[in-house]
């Protein structure tokens, strides 16, 4: 196995793109919008993409709800933004933890109808004013620990599905005041204040299996480069301070805040400890690239990679069939008719 996550250019694989992945024999695969047109079409290409590397590959999906959802309407339901649930556990706390359990439920049905058995939730980020919209509505709420519990009910959620989470985006991304998608968010909090505030969700849960870096320069951490490709901030913040030990992929090695060629981008990312690379984008030139500067999983990173295919084969096993009319039913009860369809 690579230490590579995957994505492909359309809603089945080119000749081209199954002799790559063959040879490269990525961790896993990652969909998106443009590789998704029913469930059906998606089950033969989730089948496809571990059939080129001979084993049950993890295959992950951003399905958050609201604005980042691959999977649409009217195919699929329009699950609402986390920023609902935070709106719910204002006035009722065990009704709001509910709705996002039973919430993630339903998203883990609909991937695991489509052979997806990852998805890049919960969202930890802690939102604030003034912070560019990015992550926005995507948040729980403005306050750590709301973000917590319910980034831990959504996390349940999901795994009593069969469906593994992955928290984002550590150690947090509330802050940016750019879309690190277009270009660099530099954060100039003092450490005490981040530690308080952003790093709290993904200290309370680190036991998770997965995680995703941001692409974020914190000054007061490291001035000169963004978490992804940062040994302090991975060292010293994500593995000690916060304490996580799971499988550390990158966000996105394509997206514009990080300004080096990509062989470059994918080389400092895994030498400053991130275990896996993530590239979305499909495009095979530029997989090609990053694929040429990402070695074969070995040492602890293989341990965590071996530990995720370990924990996505103990939920599948344990995750009993979803009687989806009883929880949208439910989801309806507690979060209300006109919430669950916003």
């Amino acid at each position: 196995m690579r230490s590579l996550i995957l994505g492909c250019a359309g809603p089945e694989l080119s000749r081209a793109e199954r002799l790559f992945f063959i040879d490269t024999d990525p961790f896993g695969f990652i969909l998106f919008q443009r590789n998704c047109e029913s469930p059906e079409q998606i089950r033969m290409l989730t089948e496809d993409l571990r059939d080129c590397v001979g084993r049950h590959a993890p295959v992950l999906i951003d399905q958050e709800g609201g604005r980042v959802q691959r999977l649409k309407p009217p195919q699929w339901r329009a699950a609402p933004p986390a920023a609902l649930f935070g709106t719910l556990y204002a006035e009722d706390p065990v009704r709001a933890e509910q709705a996002v359990r039973v919430n993630a439920r339903l998203i883990a049905a609909e991937l695991m109808d489509c052979g997806v058995d990852v998805d890049c939730l919960p969202l930890l980020d802690v939102r604030q004013d003034g912070a560019h919209d990015v992550i926005g509505d995507r948040a729980f709420a403005y306050t750590p620990d709301i973000v917590a519990r319910l980034g831990r009910a959504q996390a349940e959620g999901l795994a009593a599905g069969g469906v593994a989470p992955v928290m984002k985006h550590i150690p947090g991304h509330g802050r940016a005041g750019v879309d690190s998608h277009h270009a660099l968010p530099r954060v100039d909090t003092e450490r005490d204040e981040l530690a308080v505030i952003d790093f709290a969700p993904f200290k309370a849960l680190k036991d998770l299996p997965m995680a995703m870096t941001a692409h974020v320069i914190y000054e007061t951490l490291d001035s000169g480069r963004a978490a992804t490709v940062s040994p302090t901030v991975i060292g010293e913040v994500i593995r000690q301070e916060i304490g996580f030990d799971g499988l550390l992929m990158s966000d996105d090695i394509s997206m514009k805040a990080l300004a080096d060629p990509l062989d470059i981008s994918t080389a400092r990312a895994l030498e400053a400890g991130c275990d896996v690379v993530l590239h979305c984008n499909g495009d095979m030139t530029e997989m090609q690239t990053v694929a040429g500067a990402a070695p074969v999983l070995s040492g602890k990173a293989l341990s965590r990679a071996e530990m995720v295919l370990g924990f996505l084969d103990r939920i599948r096993r344990d995750a009993r069939p979803a009687v989806r009319e009883e929880l949208l039913s439910s989801f309806a009860e507690l979060a209300g008719q006109n919430r669950a369809s916003t």
